[in-house]
């Protein structure tokens, strides 16, 4: 497997602070594979080194602009096309499990409600970002619902823990997690996947690509099905199987008429059907319950350099709207219609002192969001809700000697519902000389705006609270990193905190900031290491302990989560197999009485195992094949919904 790097662009003015290769640390720490590690380790001192000579690899989330990861301050974790492609990931949440601090929810099987937690912090305190754009739903909890994002024609995932409103506002209290899709490159070609499997599942890929100097473009169209599992829990007594159903399409374009600037234009469209059970009291009753949505997802882009590259200037525009109904049979219940329009400008200037590096970025965005919500519970009333917001945000990076990185973000936010907002953030990473050691940190703030459906939302159940306040953050985080054997063997291990203020939380049939201080402490530790040039292992673990100001434990955040993964490559690279080992601890839900007034609930911990094999018959066609859930584990990750159990699927990839 390559290593998860990006190539240093030309265009950032700036050669590599160290010419050696990195990765980050990602996969699993689960005991079989740590009693074979030391095993591995030793293999590897008796394999000779690959006389390789790597770019520096960036991160395009963790600062304004893309800088190497070596330099950043803050724990950033990337997992690339290779690995999701290695481990045959089809859905981005479980691409996600495999990156630390990071706690997955998902209400049954595809399609179900699929919520990231970083760090503990709670679903709509992620930013999510899909080459660009600001995904999130306006009209709903101002999360993204993962559960509609399949993975293909994903180039990289990066995640950047920690409070990062000083760089992007509202929502990015816990971290960020930005994808960035594939582009087109090379001669025209082409590419058509199908693969089918357990619970009548069937997928089709297909994929058209061009790039030259001067232009690029791919163009891409997924077909998903599958008659799936009961989405109540079937162990309660629920047989009736809940399908899903998705068609996506996505383009992305590129043009350079000259050396210095650039056009681009991506666009990405999903059409789904979920059938679903109603979640009430325990045990849930299957139902005719169901959800059909659209999301569509659009970003226009400028760019233009000038002095040889080191002032740089950035426009964009995106566009994101969320339309979905739920259904009971063909009945439409309720209809949910989220919009965002969003504005930026960027500049960049980078120039040198002697041995110090000086970096500069200012920016400005606008935004305006919109709700729009009809139901048969107040049938005859359309309720619409709108909110704008103006960002004002700058950033200084300073590059010591090729060893000491510092930089300080700040932003300045108005907005028509609450009180000007302020946030900032501080790094340092110190490489230190003579050594493959890298010492980070980081401090910041975070700011999290209730969503449109915390203060005016209903349902038949729920009214929202004009009354609510904004959650505040601040949080740090402190690692080391260590390389040991050429690059080979990687360990890294940190620390966080976070405490929240105004933390909001459901109330029976409404919402509340919760007085006092909510806080959450943990401890990452990720390990990578190549013990063969045709073997790769990865491991992490994460442990957390977090509180709201009452002193109870957060829901859904098991406080001991691992996973691991493993690819090996052999017959010339021809043939590749990978086991995966996910590991979830003990966690808390809510169980809600009949006026849906919570209770704490203990879910039982729970470990996956997902086998991978493929082998190239031809230089153009591939067949593939893996096993989900290898030992039929049964587990819940919210209560009442079930999972599925051990599945098989085939397929077959073909090139043109």
């Amino acid at each position: 497997m390559q290593s998860n790097e990006v190539e240093y662009s030309v265009s950032t003015n700036r050669p590599p602070a160290r010419n050696r290769s990195r990765r980050l640390l990602r996969a699993g720490l689960t005991l079989p594979l740590i009693v074979l590690s030391p095993l591995a380790v030793a293999s590897a001192e008796e394999t000779d080194s690959e006389d390789v000579t790597r770019l520096a690899p960036l991160s395009v989330s963790a600062a304004r602009s893309p800088v190497p990861i070596e330099t950043v301050g803050s724990a950033v974790t990337v997992i690339t096309a290779d690995q999701i492609e290695a481990l045959q990931i089809r859905q981005v949440d479980d691409a996600l499990r495999l990156v630390p601090g990071l706690a997955v929810s998902r209400t049954g099987s595809v399609g179900g409600l699929s919520q990231i937690r970083i760090r503990g912090s709670e679903g709509n305190q992620t930013l999510v970002r899909i080459d660009g754009i600001e995904v999130s739903d306006p009209s709903g909890g101002s999360d993204f619902d993962f559960g509609h994002l399949l993975a293909y024609e994903i180039e990289r995932i990066e995640v950047l823990r920690g409070p990062q409103s000083a760089l992007y506002g509202s929502d990015a209290v816990g971290g960020v997690i930005d994808i960035t899709t594939k582009r087109g490159d090379g001669p025209l070609s082409g590419s058509l996947r199908t693969e089918a499997g357990s619970f009548d599942t069937r997928e089709a890929v297909g994929t058209v690509s061009y790039g030259d100097r001067s232009f690029d473009a791919l163009v891409s169209a997924q077909s998903f099905r599958t008659d799936g599992i009961s989405s109540a829990d079937e162990r309660a007594g629920n047989p009736e199987k809940d399908g899903y159903r998705n068609r996506s399409a996505f383009a992305k374009f590129g043009w350079r008429p000259a050396e210095d600037l650039e056009f681009a234009l991506v666009g990405r469209t999903v059409r789904y059907r979920t059938d679903t059970d109603a979640y009430n009291t325990l045990p849930q009753d299957d139902t005719d319950d169901l959800t059909t949505g659209t999301q569509t997802f659009l970003r226009g882009e400028a760019r233009y350099a000038l002095a040889d590259g080191r002032w740089r200037h950035k426009i964009g525009l995106a566009s994101t709207e969320h339309d979905r109904d739920y259904r009971d049979g063909d009945r439409i219940t309720s209809t949910y219609l989220g919009r965002r329009l969003k504005a930026d400008y960027q500049t960049d200037y980078g120039f040198e002192t002697g041995a110090i590096r000086h970096d500069l970025s200012a920016g400005l965005d606008h935004e305006r969001e919109n709700a729009r919500t009809w139901s048969s519970w107040a049938p005859g009333s359309i309720v619409k809700h709108d909110y704008e917001s103006t960002g004002f945000a700058g950033e200084y990076r300073l590059g010591l000697y090729d060893q000491l990185f510092l930089s300080a973000a700040g932003r300045y936010d108005r907005n028509g519902l609450f009180d000007d907002q302020h946030s900032w953030r501080v790094t340092a990473a110190w490489l230190i000389p003579g050594t493959d050691t890298k010492l980070r940190t980081s401090y910041g703030t975070g700011i999290k705006n209730p969503t449109l459906f915390e203060l005016y939302g209903y349902t038949n159940t729920y009214r929202g609270n004009p009354d609510l306040k904004p959650e505040e953050a601040t949080g740090w985080d402190a690692g080391i990193e260590h390389s040991f054997l050429d690059g080979r063997l990687v360990v890294d291990l940190g620390w966080f905190r976070q405490d929240i203020e105004n933390l909001i939380q459901g109330s029976g049939s409404s919402s509340i900031n919760l007085p006092g201080t909510s806080r959450i402490n943990g401890v990452e530790a990720s390990m990578t290491i190549r013990p063969l040039s045709w073997m790769d292992l990865r491991l992490t673990y994460t442990y957390t302990d977090g509180e709201d100001s009452k002193g109870e434990e957060l829901v859904r955040r098991a406080p001991h989560i691992a996973s691991a993964d493993l690819t090996t490559r052999f017959l010339d690279d021809r043939a590749r197999a990978g086991i995966a080992v996910i590991y979830n601890g003990e966690q808390k839900d809510w169980a809600y009485d009949t006026n849906y007034v919570p209770h704490p609930v203990t879910l039982d911990e729970y470990t996956l195992v997902n086998l991978t094999a493929a082998y190239d018959l031809t230089d153009t066609v591939e067949v593939f094949g893996r096993i989900d859930n290898l030992f039929d584990e049964e587990y819940q990750e919210v209560l009442g919904y079930g999972s599925r159990g051990r599945a098989a699927y085939a397929g077959l990839r073909m090139r043109f």
